[in-house]
């Protein structure tokens, strides 16, 4: 592969972290701002298996945004890949901001673009995981309020 690939590579996955950052954040958003008036109108707070549900709700919905946020920095992090030249020097670039940052140590070697692509794609299976939790225990709640 060649090195204008590899930026090529790196700034089409940015642009793919960014939006799957932003959409579950703003659904996660938009649901907890609707979900206590509907709640509210509906007594929902009154059975302990709905308050349950939305608690549980409320739990997913935090590791929903903290999963974007990590993934909204995974995306800057990709973009800083992608302004380098060739893949060595954008690993080395990402693993120098980041002991800078003291988030981790300087590895012993520079770990390939689609390690951490896997890594990030991790990320990923988990904000949808949380947010998938977060949808059905909404559903419950309103299956469990009081009619």
């Amino acid at each position: 592969m060649t090195d204008n690939d590899s930026r090529e590579r790196a700034k089409r996955f940015a642009r793919m972290l960014m939006q799957q950052a932003a959409w579950p954040a703003a659904v996660v958003v938009a649901a907890n701002i609707l979900t206590p008036l509907a709640a509210s109108a509906r007594g929902a707070f009154e059975t302990w298996p709905a308050a349950v549900a939305l608690s549980v709700a409320a739990a997913s919905a935090v590791a929903v945004l903290a999963l974007s946020t990590l993934l909204a920095f995974d995306a800057l992090l990709f973009r800083l890949m992608a302004s380098h030249e060739d893949e060595a020097s954008s690993g080395a670039a990402v693993d120098d901001m980041l002991a800078r940052m003291r988030l981790k140590p300087i590895p012993s070697a520079i770990r390939q673009f689609d390690d951490r692509v896997a890594g990030t794609r991790r990320l990923l299976t988990r904000q949808r995981a949380a947010l998938g939790l977060f949808v059905v225990m909404l559903f419950a709640a309103g299956f469990w309020a009081p009619r």
